[in-house]
């Protein structure tokens, strides 16, 4: 390993999380891993590294001459599932993802290329206009409908299964084992619970076909290296699921960025490429309106995705964030 690589070390507002980066025998390892790989490639790390200290993941850029940087990823293990899900993904869907330089199945490590500016960071430098979210949704969904053949593979890599039908278990089995709901929670989600059984019927019957949901698709996980052109990645929150429980968390950011009012532009825009197959304009409305609002399932489940005793024992943060999604599912409706 390059021991005379400098590194700065970024642990946000995680100071006290516990990652794996604590032990010198796992960073050699990782670290060295990742630079067998450059050598592979051909690459040569120059610069300092940055390293980015999360509960649920550790990311490290390498600066690389003539290619920029490189991002080393790894997973806990309740996320591994990403380093073979990124690499299915750079097979099937080429032209929406990142193609790993390398990944280490066993041990949820990926090597990826620089992906360009970060949509949030275009957003931040332009003007205050929606459209580009429209085509963002635009293309997500194409992507989505692509992959809905390849969804038992995808469970098969690890992905867990949140199916349309499975969902309200997900949801009992969320809530049940949820230390951070208080008792007056519970009874609101007990009450809850039949009408999302009945959402969820409604929904299956529609025959919309459960497919990769990125369970966290906002403006930071996507880059927009040119126009027209948009790239997802961060795949650690996703499950297999109803296609349309992906439009919450875009929905939510675009809100708080531009008002309610752009909702509807951005429902039909996500909805477009899901036109046809005898349904109506209005039924794909009700589906999303009801997906969308089941979507909060997802990132709930995905706060148990952290590295063993991230936050301790008790790990009450991610509890906490946890019922905290749970809870969004009393909500209204977005659209």
């Amino acid at each position: 390993m390059q021991h005379d690589v400098s590194m700065v070390v970024d642990r946000g507002q995680y100071q006290d999380a516990v990652t794996p980066w604590e032990q010198e025998t796992w960073r050699e390892a990782a670290l060295g891993w990742a630079e067998r790989e450059l050598a592979a490639h051909g690459l040569r790390e120059t610069g300092e590294r940055s390293v980015r200290l999360r509960p649920w993941s550790v990311l490290v850029r390498m600066g690389v001459e003539g290619h920029g940087a490189v991002w080393f990823k790894a997973n806990p293990p309740g996320s591994a599932f990403e380093a073979a899900l990124t690499s299915a993904l750079a097979r099937w869907v080429p032209e929406h993802v990142l193609e790993p330089l390398a990944v280490d199945v066993d041990h949820g490590w990926s090597l990826l290329p620089d992906g360009g500016a970060l949509f949030r960071d275009v957003l931040d430098r332009g003007p205050a206009d929606a459209r580009a979210w429209e085509e963002v949704l635009r293309q997500y969904a194409t992507m989505q409908r692509t992959l809905v053949p390849h969804a038992d593979e995808i469970e098969l890599l690890g992905v867990p299964g949140a199916r349309t039908a499975a969902l309200p278990d997900v949801f009992g089995r969320l809530v049940a084992d949820n230390t951070a709901l208080r008792p007056e929670d519970l009874a609101r989600l007990g009450e809850l619970r039949p009408r999302l059984v009945d959402w969820c019927g409604e929904l299956a019957d529609m025959g919309i076909a459960d497919t990769l949901d990125h369970a966290d698709l906002h403006d930071g996980q996507l880059f927009h290296p040119e126009a027209g052109r948009f790239t997802f990645f961060d795949w650690g929150d996703a499950a297999v699921s109803h296609p349309f429980c992906s439009f919450l968390v875009p929905a939510r950011r675009a809100r708080e960025r531009y008002g309610p009012e752009v909702l509807p532009r951005l429902r039909d825009a996500y909805l477009e490429p899901w036109t046809g197959h005898g349904r109506t304009t209005a039924e794909l409305r009700r589906a999303l309106s009801l997906a969308a609002r089941l979507g909060a399932i997802g990132p709930a489940r995905a706060w148990s995705r952290l590295f063993p005793g991230a936050y301790g024992a008790a790990d009450a943060r991610g509890a906490a964030a946890s019922a905290e999604w749970l809870l969004r599912l009393c909500a209204e409706p977005l659209v």
